[in-house]
């Protein structure tokens, strides 16, 4: 199936923004620097170490950073106005042919309950956000070229890879519907759901999903599933488990020291062993998919660090189904620095402000440089 989707679509999408493609600084390397290539085999080690002392250090500020959002970020009319811009009336006609479905009319007039579906979300909000690199490119090409880092929430790390030129979009877009449907399917297994949660300094999560789950197990449930599904910044968490246990949380909020509460509005358990059933297909395709390297430094949900290699890609994007999705500290990983040191210009590419909100409360230095790439525009 995979391969026949991708030879459909083979040359309908000839240029789409890469870094394979686009990227200036031709090495994987953090914001705040630009590493030097490999020494040839036959380089003497005093006369490589001496060069790269030459080698000035590029000035941060010249540098960008991109962040893809994941599910939640979509809405009904996004989209509107990018078909204007090159590549991207190819790419929804690419997913029309992957998918089965019109999704740039589902993306532009809903119905909003449709959209908001995990087996239309996902493909949307990875569509949508690399058409706004493509808008991007056009109103600010040297923003791309100078990208040496990117990070995507949850779904969001496939429109990072892709852009990374880590993936084809064709494959990456096929392997985003097998991961929704998967997850669709597991989540109907159980009722369960995801809550967000700010709590004071002295409320812990870890115990709060305890008590939770012990709760469970008083109504008769085996195995209740409780616990941190997305660490967004200090004091603010998503759990994720039985629709009982989240229950249980929200009736007990003051006791628990949350400030507030509010269940999101999704099919299941995210990020939870009650995805377990939903790794073995994205498993399988991600077998068949050609994954490379990223040519530039992709943070993984997992732990925040640098994907090294193709393999360690595959192993990532499965495990990240049943873990939590470490973002507050992928942001202290990408912009740690020593003091006085510069930020990198940020752009949150895709639907929706609410990376540029977790930057603002993890690190406000940065967010003074931050800006979002809107996925709709107005203008004839």
């Amino acid at each position: 199936m995979l391969a026949s989707v991708v030879a459909a679509s083979r040359g309908s999408i000839r240029s789409l923004v890469s870094l394979s493609r686009r990227q200036t600084t031709n090495q994987p390397g953090s914001p705040n620097r630009v590493e030097s290539p490999a020494p040839l085999p036959d380089s003497e080690p005093a006369a490589v170490e001496e060069e790269q002392r030459r080698k000035p250090t590029k000035d941060p500020s010249s540098r960008t950073v991109f962040l893809f959002p994941g599910q939640g970020s979509q809405f009904v009319g996004m989209g509107r106005g990018l078909l204007r811009y090159p590549n991207v009336k190819e790419m929804f006609s690419v997913a029309q042919k992957i998918l089965g479905y019109d999704l740039l009319s589902l993306c532009l007039e809903g119905p909003e309950e449709e959209l908001m579906k995990t087996v239309h979300c996902q493909p949307a909000v990875l569509v949508c956000s690399l058409a706004a690199v493509e808008k991007l490119n056009c109103e600010n090409p040297k923003a791309v070229e100078t990208c040496v880092a990117a990070a995507g929430f949850s779904v969001g790390e496939f429109a990072a890879l892709v852009f990374s030129g880590s993936m084809s979009f064709a494959e990456a877009l096929f392997a985003v519907k097998v991961r929704a449907e998967a997850m669709q399917e597991a989540s109907e297994l159980v009722p369960s759901g995801m809550l967000s949660v700010v709590g004071r300094p002295q409320a812990q999560y870890k115990y709060a999903c305890l008590q939770a789950k012990e709760h469970c197990k008083s109504l008769g449930i085996e195995e209740p599933v409780c616990s941190v599904a997305s660490y967004l910044f200090p004091d603010g968490r998503v759990i994720a488990g039985h629709q009982q246990a989240l229950d249980f949380l929200q009736q007990n909020s003051r006791r628990l020291h949350f400030m507030r509460t509010k269940l999101l509005p999704v099919s299941g358990a995210f990020h939870t062993e009650l995805m377990a059933a939903a790794a073995e297909p994205l498993r399988e395709v991600l077998r068949q998919m050609e994954v490379r390297r990223p040519e530039i430094s992709v943070y993984s949900n997992i732990d925040g660090k640098r994907y090294m290699n193709e393999s360690h890609v595959r192993r990532q994007l499965v495990k990240q189904l049943m873990s939590p999705v470490k973002w507050e500290q992928t942001l202290h990983e990408i912009y740690e620095r020593t003091q006085g040191e510069k930020f990198p210009h940020t752009y949150e590419v895709g639907p929706g402000k609410q990376l540029g909100a977790t930057l603002r409360k993890c690190n406000r230095k940065a967010f003074t440089t931050y800006t979002q790439v809107e996925v709709t525009t107005y203008e004839d």
